[in-house]
């Protein structure tokens, strides 16, 4: 698979990245093992997960993981923080949160450091050169190894990388996560531009479009889908109005052109646009997996990536 630099910076990741979401809840830790062996064993490296994922599970059993299915040398582990479900207030980027929550990760993850630390969430309240020091120390005293932010607005990445960069002795933010498909390209109107000038990259995740682009629900809702649970169902909602049945018919007509499935088309162009560093899909199972470890392969055309960016530009 192949590996891509974060930013400007010295860490490097697999295009495919592999999200453990669901890890503990909709995915057993027997599929969890199966998953991180075939996507370990394909090349993959960057697994993507967060302290509040599943209710600290995700991060348990990937710990769990990297002592009994693979190396933990062979895994990019980025994990993220910053919300507070059972906090006083939702959101907390404070050096005392910060630093404690990160803990309380590395305890669940079984490691002494994370590769890819990130601020899930920005917290207006905290002033973001008490944030920028947190995260400084985390580096520092090699509990991460690189830093970057996970769902910031474009403004909220800005304001972090321009006190960053006045701060003697920088830690650089590498990257922001962020949803991109053609389903929903907002990270195209500002984030990126801001990632690019800051240089970082973006890690882009829900890159199906929330499993809607692989044309899953192009007849209706398949009773093992997720927008069929009752838990991920408002999750998915959102992508099953006219507009998105018209970006899938599009995906449709380029994958028959192409011999390849819908999946193929969508990963493949959020994948491999410019500034992406990685694809964070969250399969379920492991055939889904597989799936999706067939589209390193695909390339889109030219021609057939302009079609799709003019049909799916923001208005």
């Amino acid at each position: 698979m192949e590996q891509r630099q974060v930013g400007r910076s010295g860490l490097w990741v697999s295009r495919t990245a592999l999200g453990a979401m669901t890890w503990g809840k909709d995915t057993s830790e027997e599929e969890a093992g199966q998953q991180l062996t075939a996507f370990v064993d394909a090349g993959g490296t960057l697994v993507d997960t967060a302290d509040i994922y599943t209710g600290g599970q995700s991060e348990r059993i990937l710990g769990r993981l990297l002592r009994s299915a693979v190396r933990r040398e062979d895994v990019v582990v980025a994990t993220k923080t910053g919300h507070t479900p059972e906090g006083y207030r939702p959101v907390d980027a404070s050096r005392k949160h910060l630093l404690a929550s990160l803990d309380a990760s590395l305890r669940r993850l079984q490691t002494d450091h994370v590769d890819l630390w990130q601020l899930h969430a920005f917290d207006p309240a905290t002033p973001p050169e008490e944030t920028l020091a947190a995260m400084e120390e985390a580096v520092s005293s090699g509990r991460a190894r690189y830093v970057g932010t996970g769902n910031l607005e474009a403004w909220q990445f800005a304001t972090l990388a321009t006190w960053q960069r006045a701060r003697p002795g920088r830690v650089p933010l590498v990257g922001a996560g962020a949803e991109y498909s053609l389903l929903n390209r907002g990270a195209d109107r500002a984030l990126r531009p801001a990632l690019a000038a800051a240089g970082a990259s973006l890690i882009a995740w829900s890159p199906l479009g929330r499993g809607v682009l692989s044309a899953k629900y192009r007849g209706g809702i398949p009773p093992n889908s997720r927008a069929a649970f009752p838990h991920m169902a408002s999750y998915v909602e959102p992508y099953l109005d006219d507009r998105s049945r018209r970006v899938v018919e599009s995906v449709c007509t380029a994958a028959e052109g192409l011999g390849v499935p819908p999946l193929a088309v969508a990963l493949s162009w959020a994948r491999d646009q410019e500034g992406v560093a990685a694809a964070v899909v969250g399969p379920r199972t492991v055939s889904q997996l597989e799936q999706i470890l067939e589209v390193e392969a695909v390339e889109l055309p030219p021609k057939i990536r302009d079609a799709l960016d003019d049909a799916t530009a923001a208005p």
